[in-house]
């Protein structure tokens, strides 16, 4: 009867650690994107809105 060396019987187990590490991670980098994103289109948004106040201001300011 041969035994199996214990790597043999660990190796599957770390693979799907490893797998398992390597999603969360993906799915971290995700939400850490997305998140960025949302950022960067709040930033926009507020550039747009002061903008469009400069913008405001300045045709007031013309009518008077």
């Amino acid at each position: 009867m041969s035994i199996l060396p214990t790597t043999d019987m660990t190796a599957p187990y770390l693979y799907q650690e490893l797998v398992n590490d390597r999603i969360q991670t993906l799915h971290r980098e995700a939400r850490e994107y997305r998140l960025a994103a949302r950022v960067s289109r709040v930033q926009r948004a507020r550039r747009g809105v002061q903008k469009a106040n400069e913008r405001l201001l300045r045709a007031l300011s013309l009518e008077g």
